[in-house]
Parts: structure tokens; C-alpha cells; sequence
């Protein structure tokens, strides 16, 4: 299976510096998609998020010998190391972390892997699917019941993430696979939280199933800003070639 694909990341209307980084690259046959939202001080969230997407590709290059989900793991526990060992060596680094999402897609599968507050999307014939589930305090309240989703998209803490590379030795990293079917009109969406907290699912769920890359891009770029795009903003969109 195929995917034509687009990429932007931009620093938002509030924010000095961009700390996402993102990647997309050709490997073994497949469509490798990393997207990372940095955090710290000193342009610390910088360094984590292209540390961490410069050492995913790097390290899921190398481990070809095992399953692609485990691969996918494996590949962002490295990168966790490589930030806490770059944390630890430089001050100016000290406290940086970063989300990671990653996505590959190969033949009739798409694998995928998550940590943080960023979020991964699949579309099926114009039914939108969030496949990540974000690790964040906002959701730990609406798992245990004492907020609702409505509640959460206007919580005052929605910004806390419970878990991402560089903050502790020990990472558990969601993973799983989709089983894909050829002119279902695949689609997916990689993005940060400058996105997903800005643009509501419905709204992602009719974006994402427009007729150009350019316009559905465009059109999701204005959208945030016309909201004052808050936060830096970055996505990927991928499409099915039929």
C-alpha cells in the first residue's frame, strides 16, 4: 500500500521558538512517520524532540531482525536513553523531555507507537479513529470518572503529561498495530498537542478527509491560527494512493 504525504511545523502566534520536530522517512519497503513535541527550559525541548527523532530512525534502521511493534519500542526506549544521558552531561539540557509518536506503515499494516500527549489518527472510509490515548493528567481524570471529555477539553491542567522520553529510566511505550484493506481511503494524522488542542476530532474527522493534501493542510493550519494557535503546531497527514 502507498501513502502520498505532507508535513508542517510551525511555531504558533505565542511562542518564540518551535520545540516539535518531526520525520518522515523511506525504510525497508515502509513509510516511517516521527512526531515529537519537546519540553525544558534553555531550548531544551528543542534538542529532546530532534534527539529523539534523529535517534528513532537511527536505531529502527538497525534492529531489522525483530517484529515491527517491537522494533517500534525498542527504538523509542533508545531515544529515552539518549536524552537522559545528553540531560545528564549538559546543564543547559537538564530537565528536557519530549513526546514521541511513531508510525510506520508497511504493506497492509500500520504499526504504531506512542508516548505523551501527542496523538496519532486513522481514517477509514471518512470515519475518524484515535488510535493513541494520550498520558496526561486530563485523562487520568476522565479514566477514573471524575471529569468528563467535555470537561477535559477545557481543563485548566490539560497541559500536564504524565509520561515522555527523558523523564525517568524505566518507559512504557503503547504500541499496536492496524490491519489495513486496500481503497478504504486509509488515512492518518500524526500530530502534537498545538493540533489536537486546538482542533476538535469532529473537526479533524472532516479536515482530514478533503480532496488535496495542500488544501486539507492549508485549511488545518488556518484554523489553528484563526484560534490563535497557542502552541507550536505540527502535523503530518498521509493518504491512501488508490
Amino acid at each position: 500500500m502507498i501513502f502520498n504525504y505532507i508535513t508542517v511545523s510551525r511555531t504558533g502566534l505565542k511562542r518564540e521558538h518551535n520545540e516539535d520536530h518531526i520525520g518522515v522517512f523511506e525504510v525497508d519497503g515502509g513509510l516511517l512517520v516521527v512526531v515529537c513535541d519537546g519540553l525544558g527550559g534553555n531550548q531544551g525541548g528543542e534538542i529532546a524532540s530532534q534527539l529523539a527523532v534523529e535517534t528513532i530512525y537511527e536505531q529502527f534502521k538497525k534492529m531489522n531482525k525483530i517484529g515491527e511493534i517491537e522494533r517500534i519500542q525498542n527504538a523509542v526506549l533508545k531515544a529515552n536513553e539518549a536524552i537522559i544521558a545528553e540531560s545528564t552531561s549538559n546543564s543547559d539540557s537538564s530537565g528536557m523531555a519530549t513526546t514521541a509518536e511513531v508510525l510506520f506503515l508497511k504493506k497492509d499494516y500500520a504499526y504504531w507507537g506512542h508516548v505523551g500527549d501527542s496523538r496519532i489518527y486513522s481514517s477509514k472510509k471518512g470515519k475518524l479513529q484515535l488510535l493513541s490515548k494520550d498520558h496526561s493528567l486530563v485523562q487520568r481524570l476522565v479514566d477514573e470518572g471524575y471529569i468528563t471529555l467535555k470537561e477535559a477539553e477545557v481543563h485548566p491542567n490539560k497541559n500536564i503529561i504524565t509520561r515522555a522520553l527523558g523523564d525517568n529510566d524505566i518507559l512504557e511505550v503503547d504500541s499496536s498495530k492496524v490491519k489495513l484493506k486496500k481503497k478504504e481511503n486509509n488515512r492518518f494524522l500524526v500530530c502534537t498537542d498545538g493540533v489536537s488542542g486546538v482542533v476538535t476530532d469532529d473537526e479533524i474527522e472532516v479536515l482530514i478527509n478533503g480532496n488535496n493534501l495542500s488544501n486539507i493542510a492549508d485549511k488545518m493550519s488556518q484554523l489553528i491560527e484563526d484560534r490563535g494557535a497557542p502552541d507550536n503546531y505540527s502535523f503530518v497527514l498521509l493518504t491512501e494512493v488508490n
